[in-house]
Parts: structure tokens; sequence; C-alpha cells
């Protein structure tokens, strides 16, 4: 036999190491000289063939003979299949009776037996469900008596359409374990995303454009084709659960470039593609009778639920003709009949899509209209009237693009591609006429926020800026929208100083004092100039004509959740967290009260919220408000939105200690991000990747870890503003987390100013209290005390507990090393048990080791350990193997430390100087001499023809692997006599 890949087969064969093992014992039988009646059985595409296939390859390969046979549509011949198995045996075999009359059975069983018996005999037959009767029951007499001897008998069928007398002599072999059943299981998560990435040369590779086939999809292309969906776990999570699992399916929707966003009202703009995958399903089509045909299309037409009713006033059949092509739908199982009332349904939606593009364009007009008259005669809702109205655009007039926009108002919250789409149809059939008429501006206007959402800026960017070419010829209130839409257009390309422009240019239209109650146009704008300030990281400029427009908005107006949303987190941005924290309160009443429904229409409402609650301290709240809004941005749609609501995640992970879902999170916001042209959010999530695992992978990755950090930090850097400030506090925080304190307090220098105030000021405690601990590492104590004494003053300014706790520790560590440990060890215990209280266990666990040396000092070396201890199990339960190699580090120093005395310690440093210099490669020992030497940093690039950056990432390699903070301990730990300080 060729060698076997069972890790590969499972991945190919549904069901998975379980069916290749039954089939491998079935294969090792028959090579003992043992038979057997082996039954598949499953839904349409769930992998029976595959699986009949692989039998039919093992056996082949352990020597025995195979026969295929495979039922097809229209067989019309008794016992046809049978005769054809015969057919194929003859030429080894002495002839046989061709009428398969009386005692046929016997003469069969006796063919099969004789062919078996040289070397085994498999004998494959596909599709039986679709065997005529007289070939149904000579199987299933082979089923109940099968040839003695080394004989299989593998079927395959669809219990569902299999002959009453089959399905009886396979069940009555199961009962009796005369026959064996494998029941091929859907795919899991792991096999469809196995799929996409690699078996589907559809899905992961180039989603090529659709060509049109009809008016409808020559205008949608023309104007510009969707762009392919972004094929991350998110995606592959969905197409899963769309598909059920089923390989089938899940080839057909990928192969039309299925899009989440606009399902189910569309497989997906690549119609040729879906077919061409569908071919097993068209040839289902094809095989119906001309009624079942025509009703099958017309369903497809008017979709679930399917009523024959209705059909039949469609199809023009007539109740009794309709019904009669239901029950042969049913027979065939392509409609399936209602579980619970209601109508009849589709196997899956797909097929009513394929059977809709298989069907006659003419067909397609004729039973849209009918439809569409129907659906409006009877109130139908705007968004099941548009599915017609789409198909008759071109045809249709004023009717049908009225429909098209009433179905866009009513799916513009959950599905804006579908808006999108309709907006766009109705714009490109408005007669020729007023470019700037009310209509044509207020479609324009809501096509370009529908686009905005599922990330289509540069599309909706040339839409608005062809309004503002003649804003003159706008009314005030369309020139203040147009503005609002254009500005935050703008923002999300990243063009900050274009939209701060557009927004103030549009502010001076807006009469002051504002109006009250305020108008939805000049809410927009605010809402707009107020996001273009926070993300360029002076809201202070906005924030009184914010908190004027919350004002004039009222206590309900439709404004009011967004004003609110955004004065609270705008307000958090600049540490003015007493008026933060009750702006917070009241929105989250607003949002809390409302109902599912409406709240996930304003995610960009419940991400602000989510954002300010993280950077208040309000963790529970913040995981609340942004999981709820995360799920209305799935797929492409408010794709910006949802990265910053996966960014607001991951730092809520890291802080929480998930840090499995931070690093998960962070690479599907990197992944958004990227596609979207945000660089900035992605070089965010790059970073924060980079810092979840920093602490969850062991140290000798730390170079790897640090360079995709620095990779990170350089896109986040691209364009100046709060994310900008952000991303240096991070990575502040992995370099020195990576061994490189002069890295750290560098970065949080150059980025934050002389006292971080450039930095995140609700988390500018924490951050100054970092910059001491590095200055520590470095062995500056001064500046440790300069920072930590800044620290406590913003921080007791802010009055957030945890921030407090931050700069506790630091101070703590202070005191450490001024060999005060009993009021460190006192401090370091207050830190930990705050940071255990609010859940935050990495930090509980990070300040119980950082502090066990202090605990040992002065209170012995149980305690100390007491405290490892601790913090091993902390650190195990949420993955963070950096900090139990530093409990473990820490554990073999506690017991020599008690003893040692300066002296001790530097003798011990100085002896393993050689074998830890070791380690350096050779430009790394270059530089380290140098640099020991007394060389300042620029002087080493110029004598090397390197730059001062490269200099810099070989120093702190240097720090981290000779264990030494600074460049100042650079001599000692060469084994050399140190010139004097180096800067």
């Amino acid at each position: 036999m060729p060698p076997e890949d069972p890790a590969h087969e499972s991945d190919v064969v549904v069901g998975g190491h379980t069916q290749i093992e039954r089939l491998s014992a079935v294969v090792q039988d028959l090579t003992g000289g043992r038979g057997a009646v082996l039954e598949v059985t499953g839904e349409p595409g769930i992998g029976k063939t595959t699986l009949l296939g692989l039998l039919a390859e093992r056996a082949a390969g352990a020597g025995a003979a195979v026969a295929r046979a495979h039922a097809a549509h229209g067989t019309t011949q008794p016992g046809q299949v049978v005769r054809e198995v015969l057919d194929a045996l003859e030429a080894r075999d002495p002839p046989i009776a061709r009428e398969l009359g009386a005692g046929a059975d016997a003469e069969v069983r006796s063919v099969l037996g004789r062919w078996a018996a040289r070397r085994g005999g498999v004998l494959v037959l596909d599709n039986v469900h679709l065997c005529d009767e007289r070939s149904a029951g000579l199987i299933a007499q082979l089923v109940r008596t099968s040839p003695p001897g080394p004989f299989v008998l593998a079927l395959a069928h669809r219990p569902r359409r299999s002959s009453p007398v089959l399905r009886e002599a396979l069940e009555r072999g199961v009962e009796t374990g005369s026959v064996i059943r494998l029941a091929p299981s859907s795919l899991d998560l792991r096999a469809t995303s196995a799929l996409l990435g690699h078996g589907g040369s559809h899905a992961a590779s180039t989603f090529p454009h659709a060509r049109s086939h009809s008016a409808r999809d020559h205008a949608y292309t023309e104007w510009r084709a969707s762009p392919a969906p972004v094929v991350d776990g998110t995606y592959a999570e969905q197409l899963h659960a769309v598909s059920g699992g089923n390989p089938r399916v899940l080839r057909i929707l990928a192969a039309a470039r299925w899009d989440p966003d606009e399902w189910p009202l569309s497989a997906g703009p690549d119609r040729d593609g879906m077919l061409r995958e569908a071919v097993s399903v068209v040839t289902e089509l094809d095989s119906l009778s001309a009624d079942a045909a025509l009703t099958v299309q017309v369903a497809a037409v008017l979709g679930d639920p399917l009523l024959p009713d209705d059909i039949a006033a469609l199809s023009g059949l007539g109740l009794e003709r309709t019904l009669a092509a239901f029950t042969e739908l049913v027979g065939a199982d392509l409609i399936r009949p209602p579980a619970r009332g209601g109508g009849y349904v589709f196997r899956h939606p797909v097929l009513g899509h394929v059977a809709l593009e298989h069907a006659t364009p003419s067909l397609r007009v004729t039973a849209h209209r009918r439809a569409l008259d129907l659906l409006t005669a009877r109130g139908a809702p705007a968004l099941r009237r548009a599915r017609q109205a789409e198909h008759l655009v071109g045809a249709g007039g004023a009717e049908a693009r009225q429909v098209l926009v009433e179905g866009a108002a009513e799916v513009m919250a959950e599905s804006p591609a579908v808006a999108a789409r309709w907006l766009r149809l109705a714009l490109d059939h408005l007669p020729a006429g007023d470019r700037t008429s009310a209509t044509r501006v207020v479609l324009v206007l809501d096509c370009c926020r529908a686009l905005s959402a599922v990330g289509r800026l540069q599309e909706a960017r040339s839409l608005v800026h062809g309004l503002l070419r003649h804003q003159s010829d706008l009314s005030d209130d369309l020139r203040l929208s147009a503005y609002a839409v254009c500005g935050e257009l703008e923002r999300l390309l990243g063009r900050h100083q274009e939209a701060e422009a557009v927004v103030r240019t549009a502010l001076d239209l807006v009469p002051r004092p504002l109006p009250v109650p305020l108008p939805a146009p000049a809410a927009e704008l605010i809402t707009t100039y107020g996001r273009v300030q926070l993300f360029r990281g002076a809201y202070g400029e906005a924030r009184d004509t914010v908190r004027e427009a919350v004002e004039a908005a009222g206590a309900a107006g439709p404004a009011v959740p967004y004003l609110r949303a955004l004065g609270a987190l705008g307000d958090t941005q600049l540490g003015l967290l007493h008026e933060a924290v009750a702006e917070v309160t009241e929105c989250a009443r607003i949002v809390d009260a409302l109902p599912d429904a409406a709240a996930v229409t304003m995610p960009d409402v419940l991400a602000m919220l989510g954002c300010a609650e993280l950077f208040q301290e309000r963790f529970h709240d913040a995981y609340r408000h942004l999981e709820r809004g995360l799920q209305a941005t799935t797929g492409a749609t408010r794709r910006f939105i949802r990265i910053n609501q996966l960014v607001a995640l991951c730092h809520l992970d890291q802080l929480t200690g998930r840090l499995e879902p931070l690093c998960r999170r962070a690479g599907e916001a990197e992944l958004l991000a990227r596609t979207s042209g945000a660089d900035e959010a992605a070089g965010i999530a790059m970073i924060l990747r980079a810092t979840g695992l920093l602490w969850t992978r062991p140290r000798r990755d730390t170079d790897r870890l640090l360079e995709l950090a620095e990779e990170g930090f350089s896109l986040a850097l691209r364009k100046q503003g709060w994310r900008a400030a952000v991303a240096a506090g991070l990575r502040a925080h992995t370099q020195f987390l990576g061994g490189d304190p002069a890295g750290c307090l560098r970065t949080l220098v150059e980025e934050g100013g002389p006292q971080l105030q450039r930095l995140l000021r609700a988390w500018q405690p924490s951050l100054l209290a970092l910059a001491s601990l590095a200055a520590l590492r470095c062995g500056d104590i001064g500046a440790a005390r300069d920072w930590a004494r800044t620290g406590e003053a913003v921080a007791e300014r802010l009055g957030l507990p945890l921030q407090q706790q931050h700069v506790r520790r630091a101070r703590a560590a202070l005191h450490a090393a001024e060999g005060e440990h009993r009021l460190a060890a006192q401090m370091f215990h207050e830190a930990a048990e705050s940071f255990r209280r609010a859940g935050l266990p990495v930090e509980h666990a990070w300040t119980l080791v950082t502090g066990a040396p202090s605990v040992h000092a002065a209170e012995g070396t149980q305690q100390a350990l007491e405290w490892l201890d601790t913090a091993g199990r902390a650190a195990r339960a949420c993955g963070a193997q950096r900090i139990r190699e530093e409990a473990a580090r820490v554990r073999t120093l506690l017991p020599a430390s008690r003893a040692a005395t300066g002296t001790a310690v530097t003798t011990a440093r100085d002896a393993s100087a050689p074998g830890t210099v070791a380690l350096l490669t050779e430009r790394e020992r270059e530089i380290a001499e140098l640099a020991a030497g007394g060389r300042r940093t620029k002087e080493i690039a110029e004598q090397l023809f390197v730059s001062t950056r490269t200099v810099e990432t070989h120093l702190g390699r240097i720090y981290r692997k000779l264990d030494i903070p600074s460049r100042a301990a650079l001599p000692r730990a060469l084994g050399r006599v140190a010139h004097g300080p180096a800067v």
C-alpha cells in the first residue's frame, strides 16, 4: 500500500480521523479475507463521494479489485445501475442473463462473489438514492445477503430520497451489526479555515470581480466593483456558520466571493464563479420537470418563505400544478416543508441564489415585476420590495427607484453594503437634470455614509467632493451635511489637517448661539468636528462647542448619545475626570436603556463610551459596551469602528490578563487596519500583539517581538495625533519589558515631553511610574525620584485608583533601591492587593515578583517564597510565561542575597563576565567594547558606518544578554575599568 497521511486526509475528508480509521479497518479486514457492507449517509455536499473515493483508493492500493457505479437522474430501464455494474465485469466473467428477472438476485450475488474471490473486491455505488426501483431492490438484497468472502459493498445515498426497500434493509443491517454506517459530520471551524486558506483558490486568493449579465449588474460594476472580502478569522467563522460546515455550500459561497455584509440578499458578486462551483446543484435543477423547474425559479425570485399561493400567482401555473411541483421539489430535497408552520424553505439559501442565477433573463424580469406588484399590493416591508426593484430599476422608472431608496433606509444600520448598492442604482437611474437637486444630494450623502461604513472611502470621497464643487447651489442644511460627511471621510483616510480645515470652514455656517433644538445637520457637523479634534489629540479646541451642542440637543434627541459619548471620551482624553465620569454615567444610562435593535445601530457610540470607560478604569462596563457594539460591526461593515473596538478590547485584555484573546484580537485589528489603509491603527495593534506575546513567550523570543513592536511604532507615527501618543506609551512598555530601560526612557521623553504631558492624560501617572523604574534600572536614582514625584502629583490630581497604584509600585522600587526594604515591602503589598482586587492578574503577579527581594530582606525567605508562589499561580492562570521565568530567577537569588555583600556580588559578576560576554555576536562585542571605552552613540555609528538607531538596537540587545541596566555597567560586565560616563 502507498504511505498514508492521516493528518492530510482528515482535512480533506469530512469527519476526520474517526471516519478514516473505519475505512482503514474495512480495508484491513478485506485483505484478511473478510467482507463488509458500508453505508455512507448524509446531507448533499457533506462529502460522501469523497469518502467513497478514499475507500476505493485504499482498497486498490491494497491490491483489491475495485468497481464503481454512479446512479444518475433520468434512469428509465429497470435495474439499470446493477446492469451497468455487470456489464463492467463481463470481460472477466461469463455472460449472464440481462433480464434481471426472477432469480437475478442469486445470479448477481454469484457473479460478484466470483469476481471478488480472486484478490478481494470492492463495489462502490454512489448516489444510490437516484436508482430505479428494480436496482434499489437488487442492492437491498445484496445488503441483506452479500457474497461470502472478501467482498465489500460500499454505497452512498441521501436517506430522504432513497427507496423505502433499501432504507429498511440498511436500517436492519445497522441494528444487527452487518452494516457499517458512516455519517460524515459537518466541517469544524478549523477545517473551514484550512479550506479557505489552502484549498480555496476562490476565497483566500484573488476573489476576481464578477462579470455582469444584466442591466442591474452592468450599472453596478460600471460604478465600481466591491472590494474583496477580508479573509480572516472572523470571516471564516461567519462563513462556517452560514454554510453549516457543509463543504459543497462552503465552496459555492467562496467561489461567489461571499460577502457577509450582503448575505442573505446576495450570495456574492461572482455569478460565474458560483455557477461553476455549483455544477452539481445545476444538474439537480436541470433534471426537474418543466413545472418544477419553473416553480423553483419563481421561488428563488420571491425568496423564503415559499408559499404555494404566491408562487402559483407569479408562475401562472395555477395552484394544483404548483402543489404537484412542490411535491416533486420536496421529493428531490430541493425544498423542505416548514418545521413549525409557515412556508417552505430551500434546503439551503444558496440553492435559491443558484436557481435564480440559472434562470433565463426574461423569466427573471417577468417574475420580479409580478413579485413587486404582489408585495406592493400587500404593503410588504421596503426590504422585501427592494429585493425585486433592484432587478427592475432600468425599466421600472420612478417607482422602482423610490422602493430602492426606502429599502436602503431600512437596511442602512445592519447592511450598509446593500444600502450603498441600492442607493447607487437609484442615483444612476435618476433622470438627467440638476446635479444639485435636493433629491440627488440626499441620495449622494446617504450613499457616502453607507460606503464609509463598509470602508470604501475613496469612492465616497469622490462623490461628496463632486457635491462640494457646487456648494453654492446647496441649501444651508445640505451644505452642512456635505461638509460633515466630507470631514469624517478625510479623518478616516488619515488626512487630519484636511479634515480640520473642512469642518472649521463649515462651522462658520452654523448660527451662534446654537439653535434649540439642535438641527440634525448641525449636530452631525459638530460631532464630526469633535471626532476630528479627538483623533488629532486636540479635543480641547472642540470641547466648548461639543458641550454647547449637548445642551442644545436636549434630553432625548437622536444626536444626544453621540454627543454625550464624544464629550465623555474627549474629557477623559484631556484628563478632566470629574466632568468625564459624570458624562460617562449619563451616557451609559441612555445607551443601556436602548433595546438591542436600537443599540446595534450606533456602534460608534458604544465604541466611544467603552473607550472612555476603559480609561476611567471601569473595565466591566467597558467590556460590556465594546462587545455589544462589536456585534454590529461584522465583516466589512463599519470596519473603522470595528478597528477601534478591537484595539480598545486589546487594551482591556492586556490589563485584565486575557493574553490569548489579546493576541487574537490584535491580529484581526491589524489585518482590518492594513486592508483599510489605517496605518496608525495597524501599528498600535502590532505593538499590542507584541506586548501580549512578550508576556506569554519565553525570553528567547524577545528580540523578534521587539522588532515587531518597532515596526508597529513606525507605522503608528506616520500621522501625529492621539494614536501616536498611545503608541509611544505602548512601545516604551515593550522596551522596558524587553530589557531596554534606556530605550524606554528615551521613547517616553522624546514622544511625551519633559513631563510626558503629550501622552495620554488618563495613563500619564503609570507612564511616569514607568519612567521612574526605567531611570532606576539605568542607575539614575535622582531622575527616578523626580519621575516618581511627578507621577504622584499627577495621580493625585486625576484620582484614578489604579494609576495611583502604578506610582506606588514605582515608589516602592525606589525605597528598595535605597535599602528601606520594610517600607518597600509594605508598599509593594498594597499595590499588589489593589491590582488583584481590580482583576489585573498580570500587574498583581509582576508586583509580587518585583517586591519579593524586599520581602526577603524585611520578613525572611519563607515570606518571599510565598509571594513568588502566589505570583506563579497568577501568571500560570493567564499564561504569562515571562513572569514565571522571572519568578524562577528571583527564587534562585533569594538564599544567596541574604548573606551576600556588595563585594561578593561584584566578585560574582566579574567572575561570570567572560562566560556572559560569550553570548554576544561579533558586532555586539565590537559595539560593547567601544561603548565601555567611553564612545558616544554617534561616535560609534560614525566609526562603524551604521546609523545611530542600529547602534541603539545593538546596545539594547547587549544589555539584555549581559543582564545589566545601562551603558554605565558595561565596563564591569566586560571585565574592564570604566573610563567615565558616556551619554
